[in-house]
């Protein structure tokens, strides 16, 4: 798929506005607040009223970001489009781009993230990667080169052109991202207590903690062993030693495919609150301290 493709896709997902619009009290009162409405439907966007500063950004905001991405990967990429309360872009490329750093069975390859809501967080982009072996979409955000961001303000309209200059830079944040992932998986960890340092020890007295406990150390263990299987690594130790970059895969994939909490949400909606997951936050944090 064509960079030009990309951007129709956009266009088409997002063939809306959002626009902003006073709100009123009681009789026709006037308020200092507004609310953001879609042009299509006029459902109301965000989490609430914003004020008079607050700038929304449009659907062409996100196609000239989109188009940016080309000059990232130098080839072809894939956009994937999702409304959340603000708009939401995977951007992929093409399967020549794809970066292989450990063996062709465990392949890693970036992607970009476009967060674009409308919740009073910042309008911004994210260089994540996408794992094969266990289709783990994750963003580590300790790389710092990894992101860029900008604020809903009345300054976003003279920010917008420099962002998507900025956009320039992530390409070193996927090397940086590559550099990371190496590192952790030269470090290896104690799955056990790797485990024990996220979640703690369980109620002793509380029947349900243990039985949570239990089953979601074995669906991790699991998932662990699937992923050394199929990456041809051999079988875990008896002392359960693996790198750090399989721990927080272990953790990470957990939260995305097998949390029972996720159940019901789309695979991008899991993507998003696996990403939030103070669990595997600490996982990321623990795996590069190892």
């Amino acid at each position: 798929m064509s960079i030009v493709k990309a951007s129709d896709s956009v266009k088409a997902a997002f063939d809306f506005s959002v626009d902003k619009f006073p709100l009123a009290g009681p009789d026709g009162m006037t308020t200092p607040w507004y609310g953001l409405f879609r042009s299509d439907n006029g459902r109301v966007v965000g989490n609430g009223s914003v004020t008079d500063r607050y700038v929304p950004h449009s659907s062409d905001d996100v196609m000239a970001l989109t188009e940016a991405v080309d000059s990232i990967f130098d080839g072809d990429v894939e956009a994937d489009c999702h409304f959340r309360n603000g708009h939401y872009v995977n951007i992929v490329p093409s399967s020549n781009y794809r970066m292989s750093i450990f063996n062709q069975r465990d392949n890693v390859f970036p992607r970009i993230m476009i967060r674009a809501g409308y919740d009073g967080r910042a309008f911004n982009a994210t260089v994540g990667y996408y794992r094969d072996l266990c289709s783990n979409l994750a963003m580590l955000s300790s790389v710092d080169s990894c992101h860029v961001s900008i604020r809903h303000t009345q300054s976003l309209r003279s920010k917008m052109d420099e962002l998507v200059e900025t956009f320039a830079e992530l390409k070193e944040g996927w090397k940086s991202l590559g550099d990371v992932i190496t590192e952790m998986n030269s470090r290896n960890v104690m799955m056990t207590d790797f485990l024990d340092a996220i979640y703690g020890q369980p109620d002793t007295d509380s029947k349900r903690a243990v039985t949570v406990h239990r089953n979601r150390t074995e669906a991790i263990f699991r998932r662990l062993q699937k992923e050394r299987y199929h990456a041809g690594r051999p079988a875990m130790p008896n002392n359960f030693e693996v790198s750090a970059w399989e721990a927080y895969n272990a953790i990470q994939g957990f939260a995305q495919h097998d949390s029972t909490r996720r159940s019901g949400t789309t695979q991008f909606d899991r993507i998003l609150l696996a990403a939030n997951d103070p669990s595997v936050q600490k996982a990321e944090r623990l795996a590069l301290a190892a």
